[in-house]
């Protein structure tokens, strides 16, 4: 694909000129500077790159640019524009960041979760949280995060 492909990202309208089928999250990252979104594996599997579109969760790292068109983004750049959006509090407040790579991909999935979801029970909350890796921290302190960011988001 090439051309020029219009969409909003954290409330603003861009539109990049696409030279060849680029991935979401390398025109993310490449072309709109927006360095939240982390690359981890480039297929899918890690959860590090998830971002937002059109209010559902996308690994960004094999999202494809010919769906741009129109599309609605949001990253972890654009989740709070009051500083700490109350799923990263509640994952800071749990003990669930160490390096903090993952993190960005974590907080967004919940967040689409959250939103479609605000009753999602525990094991829909593990569910979700089986598309991300995590090295450092282990589960049970992102789980507790996220039981306590649901709270605050009602």
């Amino acid at each position: 694909m090439s051309g020029r492909v219009n969409f909003t990202v954290n409330g603003k309208e861009v539109s990049v000129d696409l030279k060849w089928d680029k991935k979401l999250l390398d025109i993310l990252r490449e072309d709109l500077n927006l360095t939240g979104t982390k690359r981890g594996c480039d297929n899918g599997v890690c959860g590090a790159c998830t971002v937002i579109v059109n209010g559902k969760a996308v690994k960004s790292c094999v999202y494809p640019s010919s769906k741009l068109e129109g599309a609605d983004i949001l990253t972890i750049e654009g989740l709070s524009k009051n500083g700490v959006h109350p799923i990263q509090q509640a994952l800071l407040n749990a003990g669930a960041v160490q390096c903090g790579y993952c993190t960005p991909g974590i907080v967004l999935e919940l967040y689409a979760l959250f939103s479609s979801r605000p009753d999602a029970e525990q094991d829909d909350i593990v569910k979700a949280l089986d598309r991300h890796l995590c090295r450092c921290t282990g589960y049970e302190a992102i789980i507790e995060g996220s039981l306590e960011a649901q709270k605050k988001m009602k």
